[in-house]
């Protein structure tokens, strides 16, 4: 998809995409994590409180869902007004989900620009705060290519092999890859038809293209909400911060 004169503003504008179709199988939940209670809340609901706290800086919150989601909307009986978009169009992995979302925001009549930018956020990532987003809007807003939030690694890094140690890894340039990750809309859909969808973050597909996307220092606390064990680490998180 190429950039035409009709489809671009001379001051681009800020969108959401929260890719929200997938089951976390690894979590061990009778329903689709991002529906779990976490400090009294469907996770979801957590996630999406931090882009709302900034709706003046996006002109569309947008989530997808899988076609199969018979939950969101329970969640959710106010979305989908205003600046909030919801997209029924999952695919079978991530990365086919988030070009769902992004052809759809350009399709949209009066919709994004492919000179627009979109921040890609995972749903189960549901302790990010608005201080970071916009923390990485600001470092990224002028950057050619746009970036990512990411936290150095901290601890020794080992390969393994059959169990065993196979070696220790340098980690002095090693970081963990978190989101939103920020990139131009139309780079982005660029990236991730070519990439395919082996890919599990944008970053990836910006990289496979030759682009070198911007690190920008996150948080420990954005973790992503995975095994059974973070539900009561993301519980006990949110209980401090209300303290």
């Amino acid at each position: 998809m190429t950039t035409s004169p009709a489809n671009t503003r001379p001051e681009p504008r800020f969108f959401v995409l929260i890719p929200c179709a997938g089951q976390g199988s690894r979590a061990g939940t009778a329903k689709a994590k991002q529906y779990q209670l976490i400090d009294g809340l469907p996770m979801v609901r957590h996630t999406v409180q931090a882009f709302r706290a900034l709706a003046d800086t996006f002109a569309a919150v947008w989530v997808v869902i899988s076609p199969s989601d018979d939950d969101f909307l329970e969640v959710f009986p106010d979305f989908n007004h205003g600046n909030e978009v919801l997209l029924v169009g999952g695919g079978a992995t991530r990365a086919a989900t988030v070009l769902n979302g992004l052809k759809a925001m350009v399709e949209q009549p009066g919709g994004a620009a492919l000179g627009d930018w979109v921040l890609v956020h995972d749903a189960a990532r549901c302790l990010v705060t608005p201080e970071q987003i916009k923390n990485l809007i600001n470092e990224c807003r002028n950057d050619a290519v746009g970036g990512l939030l990411a936290q150095k690694l901290p601890d020794t890094l080992k390969a393994g092999r059959d169990g065993r140690v196979a070696s220790t890894l340098d980690r002095s340039d090693k970081w963990l890859a978190q989101t939103p990750q920020m990139f131009r809309i139309g780079a982005l859909i660029d990236a991730l038809q070519q990439a395919g969808d082996t890919v599990t973050d944008e970053s990836s597909a910006m990289e496979a293209a030759g682009l070198s996307p911007r690190l920008v220092s996150g948080s420990a606390q954005n973790f992503k909400v995975t095994y059974p064990e973070d539900f009561a680490l993301a519980e006990a998180i949110f209980e401090r911060r209300r303290k």
